[in-house]
């Protein structure tokens, strides 16, 4: 009884931690973006005048 209580609450932690670890990436991916958008943005402006 106790060695499945532990393997579940290990199994909850590391799932937790998995979507922790993709929801962080999807973040930094969107926030790179953002600012490669912005540096073009201001590369076209600047190659512009």
């Amino acid at each position: 009884m106790n060695k499945t209580v532990f393997t579940v609450l290990i199994s909850v932690i590391g799932g937790v931690a998995a979507i922790t670890a993709a929801v962080t990436a999807f973040l930094i991916f969107k926030e790179k973006q953002k600012r490669d958008e912005e540096e073009l943005e201001r590369y076209l402006d600047g190659s512009i005048q």
